[in-house]
Formats: C-alpha cells, sequence, structure tokens
C-alpha cells in the first residue's frame, strides 16, 4: 500500500532554519520514497511502511539532536502524484 504524507517541522529554537533544513537533508537519504519540499512543508510519497519508519527514525534523531520541536502531519492513504500543480 501506498502513502503520501506532509509534514513540517516547528523546533522551539531561536535559529529554527538550520533544525528544518538539517532535517530536510536527512530526508533525501531515503531513494524510494519521493520527496518534495516548498516553503510550507515536504511532501513525501512511497511504501506505507517505509515512509512510516523514515519518519519515526528521522523525528527522532531531530528531537535527539535539537531537543524540542512540534512535527506536523497529514496522511493519506494512497500515492498522490506530487508534480500536480494547479
Amino acid at each position: 500500500m501506498k502513502l503520501t504524507a506532509e509534514i513540517s517541522m516547528y523546533p522551539f529554537n531561536e535559529n529554527y532554519l538550520e533544525p528544518i533544513q538539517w532535517f530536510i537533508e536527512r530526508l533525501r537519504n531515503y531513494p524510494n520514497i519521493t520527496r518534495t519540499t516548498n516553503a510550507m512543508a515536504t511532501q513525501l510519497c512511497g511504501d506505507y511502511q517505509e515512509v512510516m519508519s523514515m519518519l519515526a527514525t528521522e523525528m527522532q534523531a531531530a528531537h535527539s539532536k535539537w531537543g524540542k520541536a512540534v512535527f506536523v502531519c497529514k496522511f493519506i492513504g494512497s500515492e498522490l502524484d506530487l508534480t500536480h500543480k494547479e
């Protein structure tokens, strides 16, 4: 089953851009997951278990490295075309 997820990170850090950029760069290390980033969020699409496992791993890594951060996520249980524009 495919999963499309959207995630935004809100670090409790004055220098908030550094943790966000660090997190986004780490998401690039998963070749089986399609990723699109814009000014508001990052969209991910791939195998359901792979996406959920990646999110668990990377959110835990972010909390370990940067401390407090809020992650806001949306999930759709199917594959969406992340290149679609209207």
